[in-house]
């Protein structure tokens, strides 16, 4: 297993990349990560926004996923000594920087210009994790290339011949860390995609026309952008071979037939596999445990932002449970985080890491590497006020007893 560390150039060190005047003035009115989405509802046409806005059914997971964190309240210490806050964290044999990452996010460059690449720059530059999605639209190799120490997140193909070859692409590409999704083995009932009018394959319809021509600036700026220097964008990473165009009709395909897939295709994985593995979207302690008797080195607690099962809990409720049976593995989690609090509020339940989707997503798409970078800076300027609010100089210093339960 590989177990340099990492030597990250802490955020606040670096000058910010260059944006653009008009991505400038959009980020100078961005002052948390929760103001990215109404920037972005203006900016992208409705199908896109509807498509990474939305959740499963009646947004029931969605909407605990925020909910949990108004039930923890804090207790905060006085009177200390806190002008050496840091807030570094060892994470899978390297050190990072923050205590937060960036969720794999599927079609980001159809909402962002190179939307995956800028994620990942801005990530090796902050000294944060970041990982790329299966279903990206850029090829992992040219990511992994521009920033070394990207993850790349898997979502099984059907079968075991196919899988093994996945499993090599990666290795060749140089990722060392593998996560493999597990909780997308059925296509969910997304209705609100319906509502807004996305489909896979995009459907250019009079409708998406429209919606184009309102929305210039992601049209020019984004859609057409990527056409002329790059050419129709292509599911390029759930397979070893290139996968379906986004307005091809072949392109479902990449995201059916895995029901009959179980934890055998994971051993196999374990046994193929040379670097660290990650378990994305577990629930159940008895998967934690699972996860850990097969070798994995970490688990990402996940309900899939409320994407997949409507009515599953939020990974919060889960998390004390999960670090029981865990043993020297790492628990990370993701689905609802947005502020530095909530990421303190999950590391004081002993998550090793919080990892965060939709704003980044958003951050991309209306400030490209400036807007991601202007949203890391925002997350790790909030979690470092909340340290020295707490009274604490280190985030190993977080402690249950520091939680109250409002209830």
């Amino acid at each position: 297993m590989v177990t340099e560390m990492l030597s990250p150039t802490p955020v606040g060190e670096c000058p910010p990349p260059r944006a653009s005047w008009l991505a400038a003035r959009r980020l100078a009115r961005i002052f948390c990560l929760n103001d990215f989405e109404p920037a972005a509802r203006r900016h992208l046409p409705r199908p896109l926004f509807g498509y990474v806005a939305g959740a499963a059914e009646t947004n029931a997971s969605y909407c605990d996923n925020r909910n949990v964190f108004d039930e923890y309240g804090f207790r905060h210490r006085v009177l200390r000594d806190v002008s050496g806050r840091e807030q570094s964290i060892n994470l899978l044999g390297r050190r990072y920087a923050s205590p937060f990452g960036i969720a794999p996010m599927g079609i980001c460059s159809l909402t962002g210009y190179r939307s995956d690449l800028a994620q990942a720059r801005m990530a090796e530059r902050a000294g944060i994790p970041m990982i790329l999605s299966g279903s990206s639209l850029i090829r992992l190799e040219e990511v992994v290339k521009a920033a070394p120490s990207t993850w790349f997140q898997a979502y099984l193909p059907a079968d075991s011949e196919r899988i093994a070859a996945l499993v090599d692409r990666v290795a060749k590409a140089g990722v060392e860390t593998l996560v493999v999704t597990v909780d997308s083995a059925v296509v969910p009932n997304r209705e609100n995609n319906l509502r807004n009018g996305f489909r896979t394959p995009l459907n250019p319809d009079l409708r998406l026309l429209w919606q184009g021509m309102t929305h210039p600036t992601w049209s020019i700026g984004t859609f057409f952008r990527t056409l002329l220097r790059h050419g129709m964008p292509h599911f390029e990473n759930n397979a070893v071979e290139r996968g379906a165009a986004i307005l091809s009709r072949n392109a479902t395909r990449d995201f059916s037939g895995r029901e009959h897939l179980d934890w055998r295709e994971l051993e196999r994985i374990r046994c193929q596999w040379q670097g660290r593995l990650v378990i994305k979207g577990v629930l159940h302690p008895e998967d934690v445990a699972a996860a850990r008797a097969l070798g994995a080195d970490g688990v990402i607690l996940s309900n899939h932002g409320g994407r997949q099962l409507d009515g599953d809990v939020s990974p919060m409720r889960v998390l004390p449970q999960a670090k029981e049976v865990a043993g020297e593995m790492a628990v990370m989690i993701d689905s609802g985080f947005r502020r530095g609090t909530d990421v303190i509020k999950a590391l004081a339940l002993g998550a090793n890491c919080a990892f965060i989707g939709r704003p980044f997503n958003y951050a991309a798409a209306i400030g490209g590497e400036a807007g991601v970078d202007h949203a890391i800076r925002l997350l790790a300027s909030e979690i470092r006020a909340d340290m020295g609010m707490l009274g604490i100089n280190r985030l190993s210093e977080l402690d249950p007893v520091m939680l109250m339960d409002r209830g």
